[in-house]
């Protein structure tokens, strides 16, 4: 009886086998759908990011402009990646939207529809985030300058990397923020170049300063780029000539010798008086 259950149970494999496939097979045709798509993109550089990790079976990404036919990237085809750089593919002010389409290791597959996920729209132009800026300064008595390095993108042109103001021109504009070293009080500054004066500060004091691209076309929080790190301005030593002018001390040392003169007056007066006080106590003894 028990070998007539053995052979049974062996037959009914082996014919699961043969309608269904093997177990590994069975499970190379579970596809997992991609999760978490979104796009990273810093200075122009444009990456494509999901997952999770494929297991037994591959990712491929096709991307279109909004009313345009799908394209795709031949490093992102049957990859077992999770990611897709994608900044020489898009257009600057194009809209895209990206799939990320799962498919069997093997190059064959039951489903005539693969399972894809689909990304949120993203506009290079309007949407990647612009790193902080550099500055220097200078100062000029009661003036400090300050000139701004436009942050290097991932875009090159003629053999060259192009930076931010090459990409955005005149829509490009600095936002600045500046205050006294210590003190809380902020002031805010918006300037079309990448050069800035600040005119008619108190002489000799530090200020302290941060800048950030701010693109204003675009909507929202993503007008303003990152922040730079703070930088202050050396606090200038003045002397006391400088600060106060040699009128204001020649003034002051005239009251002070006057007032020295006048103590001394004071001084030989009093002992004057007091001398003829003792002459005449002397005598009338």
């Amino acid at each position: 009886m028990e070998t007539k259950t053995v052979m049974f149970s062996a037959l009914f494999l082996v014919w699961l086998t043969l309608v269904n496939g093997s177990p590994a097979s069975l499970k190379e045709r579970r596809l997992t759908k991609a999760t978490n798509v979104s796009w990273s993109s810093y200075n122009f550089k444009t990456i494509l990011v999901w997952g999770p990790k494929p297991v037994n079976y591959t990712y491929t990404v096709e991307f279109s402009r909004v009313g345009k036919d799908k394209q795709r990237n031949p490093h992102c085809i049957r990859s077992t990646e999770t990611e897709c750089d994608l900044t020489n593919e898009l257009d600057l002010k194009g809209v895209y939207t990206a799939d990320i389409l799962s498919e069997s290791s093997h190059g064959t597959s039951d489903y005539v529809d693969p399972p894809f996920a689909r990304s949120k729209t993203f506009c290079p132009y309007n949407d990647t985030l612009i790193g902080r800026p550099a500055f220097k300064f200078e100062n000029e008595s009661k003036k400090i300058v300050l000139t701004i390095s436009d942050p290097i993108t991932a875009l090159h042109k003629d053999g060259r990397s192009l930076n931010i103001r090459d990409v955005f021109k005149k829509n490009l504009k600095y936002q600045i923020e500046y205050n006294k070293a210590g003190s809380t009080g902020k002031k805010s500054l918006i300037v079309d170049e990448s050069k800035a004066e600040f005119n008619n500060l108190d002489e000799g004091q530090s200020y302290c300063f941060r800048v950030a691209a701010y693109i204003p076309s675009r909507k929202g929080d993503k007008r303003l780029g990152k922040w730079s790190l703070p930088k202050c301005s050396p606090q200038k030593y003045i002397s006391v000539f400088e600060e106060y002018g040699l009128a204001v001390i020649g003034g002051a040392a005239l009251i002070i010798l006057a007032l020295l003169i006048a103590v001394i007056v004071l001084i030989v007066v009093c002992c004057k008086r007091a001398r003829r006080k003792t002459i005449s106590k002397e005598t009338i003894v």
